[in-house]
């Protein structure tokens, strides 16, 4: 037998007459007239090659997503500043064991380090021996994490504190369930009065013998006498590539094999004001010395652990380029006049400096004392966030692009004003867009790029999601819109240049924003709908995309793109066919593809890919973590010209294995491997 390639005329032709002059009786059922035609042309001449930088992540410190998250420190205020610079101070989460008999704690500002001087001072009035004995387990202090500390059977822990005392000390340095009778780990730190009489750093390495999701930190002595503690740290041994990330939560972000990445906010970089906005010169150095802050816009303390350096390095890990959003001199509540700005435009070239400088300059010095002399591939920053509309940006902006130019000619800014509808009215070799709407907005979204200028500024899609009811802590309808507006990104990608969704994480315990796309607590996480969506397009970035023409008899539920990618670790090419039906009826659509040889469609290795479920709000869960998510399967008829069905409410992939290298994609690099 034999076949021939059909003109698209003809196709189409084929498909009205199929649709509309349809004898009644052969119409049975409502689903009998929902088909749609998708035509794919696969030639070279009109596909179009997309950025290899189109699909990253955005990470912001909010719903406690990096402290008590990303983060892998398992102490919640670990320099007991959390409650302000002055004494007497608030020391929670951490709590007493004993009672006013045994045990007066306090704080004072007696701490070595300058830029955080409080410090826990534990009295203790018990011993031993005489009449006022200790209880058997002893007294002192103990500290839950956020929301319990995850330790397991068999891991690791490293505890660092810092200590001094007016005598001879035996501390008992413990990991126990949050009760405080079951025992994970124990070791005893014992030292003379001499060796302790000044503050003194002291380490210990706790192997715990069972394992418990809720679990706290211990400090407790059964000598009378007084002890002074500060920077009390205790974190697993096998963090992510040993860079101390939470690494069940990083390989998440792996998965999706960002090509950007952008950081630390978000309104985290703003601040409710100033004096409370993100400041990267006090989050880099050693960790004991960093000061924190009290972040006000999502109302939470942060040491600062997770801080620059630790985000550059993290974009390191992954393989990807950071995106650097710093401050302007613009808060929520407050901000720096035009004239008074400089000082805010030296603090953003000193940062890059110290990302990018020789391991011998100012700043360079201090990250190659870090750890890390090479610099770091910073090519992207964000001169602000969300701030446009204020009074002084413009004038602000202008100063940091200026000076950022000269110095620095290479680095590509972004403005935080919308250029999608109009030219900007100041440089910039990007504009931020950010999109928080219900679910058929974003739908119809999807072609909000269709007609953007496709010359100045490339746009920067930052912060994308489905919010409010649609959303819920996220539902399959968020994600369905969200699909359709990312593949009008793809298809838009000649002036897209990036895009991701936010915000990236959500402790189940401090939900300060919903929906998120990774939720986690201290021992379990599961990705929403949303995440998985995201999954559909790791491939997208750097691929090519093709030139595809959908018709339907019935709505305009449906959007689909097409891509060409190269598998490089096997050497296989793929022709990738992404359909959103956004409708509630079950489409039959016939798949066309053109432009390529005969035969060049393998059945075996194609697959086809379906998210969906049952009800459009259904939410995956920690008692259903996979509710919602995708299934794959072969797919049995994979050709040029193939009829499958599209299930009500579904994101579908048709992943299509080539025999040939004729049809190839026009950029590929080694990020290239397959989603699932």
């Amino acid at each position: 037998m034999g076949s021939c390639k059909v003109p698209y005329g003809v196709l189409l032709l084929y498909f009205f007459v199929g649709n509309f002059f349809v004898p009644q009786c052969l119409a049975i059922g409502v689903d009998a007239n929902q088909t749609a035609l998708l035509l794919v042309n696969a030639s070279k001449e009109l596909g179009r090659p997309i950025p290899k930088t189109l699909f990253g992540i955005f990470f912001e410190e909010i719903n406690h997503a990096g402290a008590g998250g990303l983060w892998a420190e398992l102490v919640s205020n670990r320099g007991f500043e959390a409650g302000g610079p002055n004494v007497p101070s608030n020391i929670d989460p951490w709590s007493i064991i004993g009672d006013d008999f045994s045990l007066i704690v306090s704080t004072d500002r007696s701490s070595c380090f300058e830029r955080n001087k409080v410090a826990l001072r534990m009295e203790v009035l018990c011993g031993s021996e005489g009449t006022a004995i200790c209880p058997a387990g002893g007294v002192g202090v103990y500290n839950p994490g956020f929301w319990g500390m995850n330790i397991l059977k068999g891991k690791t822990y490293k505890v660092v504190l810092y200590v001094r005392s007016s005598g001879a000390i035996n501390v008992s340095v413990s990991l126990m369930g949050s009760d405080g009778l079951q025992t994970l780990s124990t070791a005893n730190i014992i030292a003379s009065a001499s060796e302790v009489s000044n503050w003194t750093k002291m380490e210990v390495l706790l192997k715990a013998n069972a394992t418990n999701p809720n679990s706290r930190l211990q400090l407790t002595t059964t000598r009378k006498g007084v002890i002074w503690f500060d920077q009390v740290s205790a974190m697993p041994l096998d963090t992510y590539k040993g860079h101390g990330f939470r690494s069940e939560l990083v390989e998440m972000l792996a998965d999706l094999k960002p090509r950007f990445f952008r950081f630390p906010g978000g309104c985290f970089v703003e601040g409710e004001w100033l004096r409370n906005a993100f400041r990267w010169k006090a989050t880099v150095g050693p960790w004991e010395e960093r000061p924190g802050h009290f972040g006000d816009v999502w109302m939470y303390w942060t040491d600062d652990g997770l801080g620059y350096y630790e985000f550059l390095q993290l974009a390191e890990d992954l393989g990807t380029l950071p995106i650097w959003v710093f401050n302007n001199g613009v808060s929520h509540n407050d901000q720096v006049d035009t004239s008074s700005v400089i000082p805010f435009v030296q603090e953003a070239l000193d940062g890059i400096e110290f990302a990018r400088g020789d391991p011998n300059s100012t700043w360079g010095s201090i990250r190659a004392a870090m750890g890390h002399p090479e610099p770091f591939d910073l090519r992207y920053v964000a001169i602000g966030n969300e701030d446009c509309g204020k009074k002084n940006y413009r004038g602000n902006y202008l100063k940091f692009y200026s000076a950022i130019n000269k110095t620095y000619p290479d680095i590509k800014m972004i403005s935080n004003c919308d250029g999608s509808s109009r030219a900007l009215d100041h440089p910039a070799h990007f504009y931020d867009f950010h999109i928080y709407t219900s679910a058929n907005n974003l739908f119809s979204l999807a072609h909000q790029f269709d007609n953007t200028s496709r010359d100045g500024p490339k746009a920067f899609v930052s912060e994308y999601a489905v919010t409010g009811k649609d959303a819920g802590k996220g539902s399959l309808l968020a994600a369905l819109a969200e699909a359709a507006f990312l593949i009008g990104i793809e298809k838009n990608s000649d002036v897209v240049e990036m895009a991701s969704y936010a915000p990236l994480f959500v402790n189940a315990n401090d939900r300060r924003w919903n929906p998120d796309a990774i939720v986690f607590d201290s021992s379990q996480q599961y990705g929403t709908p949303s995440y998985w969506v995201q999954r559909f397009f790791t491939e997208s970035s750097g691929a090519t995309v093709l030139h595809t023409t959908l018709k339907s008899n019935t709505s305009t539920s449906l959007i689909a793109s097409a891509i060409t990618w190269e598998d490089s670790d096997f050497d296989k090419t793929y022709l990738k066919i992404k359909v959103v039906n956004f409708g509630s009826n079950q489409v039959n659509l016939k798949i066309s593809v053109d432009g390529m040889e005969h035969n060049l469609i393998q059945l075996s290795g194609s697959t086809k890919t379906v998210l969906t479920s049952s009800n459009l709000m259904d939410e995956n869960s920690f008692q259903e973590p996979t509710k919602v998510k995708p299934a794959k399967t072969l797919l049995e008829n994979a050709g040029k010209d193939m009829d499958v069905i599209l299930p009500p409410h579904s994101f579908t992939s048709f992943d299509l294995l080539t025999e040939s290298s004729d049809l190839r994609t026009m950029a590929t690099d080694t990020f290239s491997r397959s989603s699932y």
